[in-house]
């Protein structure tokens, strides 16, 4: 058994990696500045020892045979200048996932701005219900398998893929694997987007817009990142692409080697009729080929069924096939997850961060619950969003609230400056308490509380169930 030691094991992606190295018999041990779920109860549940802080001394009582470490430590950290002065082996997650466990599979990835967990957990769900047994590494916990990583199971089960599907040109491999492939830097050491480290055989481009204004100084440079991708797919492979974004066409346009599909535009995938209840046909080249009956909400979500329908279809699902397992598709933890109701008030917890996730999470409610009052709860607290790199973006992203309230504490820009404009209805404060008891204040009966971050915001979920429970 070799023993790694993870600097930064409470992000979601680390927190994979973790999960799989145990899975493959390492022994797994970690540090993080803070931990919260679903991270947390993910690798407790494990057993896997994780340390808060990270000072050198780690060092001595976590002897590893490699440190894998996360794009969250940098130089001057104590136990980052410990490992190098030592000469002690280091490498970075992507560079651990690939070289031990991505190079025998057909790793499917899914890349793009927004929608990259939500879609990656409906395309492992689509090749789960269809017996191919995925491993997945996904910056969420599908309600499908209420783990974040895994394994492919076949490989422990047969050692080969025990399938048809996906026998041509020699593409059947030990497993497929799904991952999330996020353009985000490797590590301190490597500036390279993750997913260069993949490999995908079939990738999905979800959309691509500005985004990580910390380390991308505009979106011509993501979109050379994204280029980077498509020049690593194999011609054998498939790209799948969003056919309504100029930013992707762009990056195809640069030099492309590998066959085409796109979804949302008239030529390849498109989403026909929508019922009342969300359900939708799914059309290919203008015929209808499926039907999907869910409970998803927003056209965003249908574009994100179109182009699993196509990756899946690339391993050989049967369009019929993936549509009957979207329906029974159970989403991911903090995706319009519902924490709790009190007195017909629904509070909701999402991971929305960039106003154009903002936006569409709210449109996706608004579709469901017509003219009731939607009010949304927000904390800026991305890296890009801190910077104020998008707050002109805001207003019309929240545009569809009726109430808004924004917490701006550790925020340097001014945010009721930047929201002036949606006028009475938006409420900002720097003191967390003093926020929560306005929410609380001004709620009433049938209202939704929507609340959007991409950390834990203090736990404000249930502070605002407690204070409707003692209001009501």
């Amino acid at each position: 058994m070799k023993h790694i030691h993870i600097i930064g094991i409470g992000g979601t992606f680390m927190g994979g990696i973790a999960a799989i190295a145990k899975e493959a018999g390492y022994r797994v041990t970690g540090c993080d500045a803070k931990m919260y779920p679903p991270m947390s109860t993910q690798l407790a549940s494990l057993g896997i020892d994780v340390m808060e802080g990270f000072d050198a001394a780690q060092l001595m009582n976590y002897p590893a045979d490699m440190y894998v470490i996360g794009n969250v430590a940098s130089r001057g950290m104590p136990v980052v200048e410990a490992i190098l002065n030592q000469g002690l082996p280091y490498t970075s997650g992507p560079q651990w996932l690939a070289e031990h466990v991505l190079q025998s599979h057909w790793v499917l990835a899914v890349a793009g701005t927004h929608g990259k967990t939500t879609t990656a957990s409906m395309l492992a769900w689509v090749l789960e219900d269809a017996g191919l047994a995925p491993g997945f590494l996904i910056g969420g916990v599908p309600e499908n398998f209420h783990v974040s990583a895994r394994l492919p199971q076949a490989d422990q089960q047969s050692g080969m893929v025990a399938s048809s599907l996906s026998t041509d040109k020699g593409r059947c491999r030990q497993g497929f694997f799904v991952i999330e492939a996020d353009e985000y830097d490797t590590a301190f050491f490597d500036k390279r987007s993750k997913f260069v480290h993949y490999r995908p055989r079939t990738a999905l481009l979800n959309n691509l817009e500005y985004d990580h204004a910390d380390i991308f100084p505009d979106l011509a440079a993501i979109e050379t990142q994204f280029h980077h991708l498509v020049r690593t797919i194999p011609s054998e492979g498939l790209i799948v692409s969003n056919g309504q974004s100029e930013a992707l066409a762009r990056v195809l346009d640069r030099g492309c080697w590998t066959p085409v599909e796109n979804f949302g535009e008239a030529n390849d995938w498109l989403v026909g009729a929508v019922n009342q209840q969300g359900g939708f046909d799914v059309l290919f080249q203008h015929q209808v080929v499926g039907h999907v009956e869910w409970d998803l909400l927003g056209d965003h979500n249908r574009m994100n069924a179109l182009a699993v329908i196509a990756a899946a279809r690339h391993v050989g699902i049967e369009v019929r096939a993936s549509c009957a397992a979207l329906g029974r598709f159970q989403n991911v933890k903090r995706r319009m997850e519902i924490k709790g109701v009190v007195s017909g008030i629904t509070v909701y917890d999402d991971f929305a961060h960039h106003p154009t996730a903002i936006a569409t999470t709210i449109a996706g409610l608004r579709q469901k619950i017509g003219s009731g009052r939607i009010v949304a709860v927000l904390e800026p607290r991305s890296n890009t969003m801190k910077l104020g790199t998008m707050k002109a973006a805001l207003p019309n992203s929240l545009a569809q609230a009726d109430e808004i309230y924004c917490y701006a504490g550790g925020v340097d820009w001014d945010v009721h400056a930047a929201l002036h404009e949606l006028g009475a209805k938006v409420h900002v404060d720097t003191d967390f308490d003093v926020l929560v008891a306005k929410i609380v204040a001004a709620a009433q009966p049938g209202d939704q509380i929507l609340v959007m971050s991409n950390g834990g915001f203090q736990g404000i979920h249930q502070k605002i169930l407690l204070g409707l429970a003692q209001k009501f």
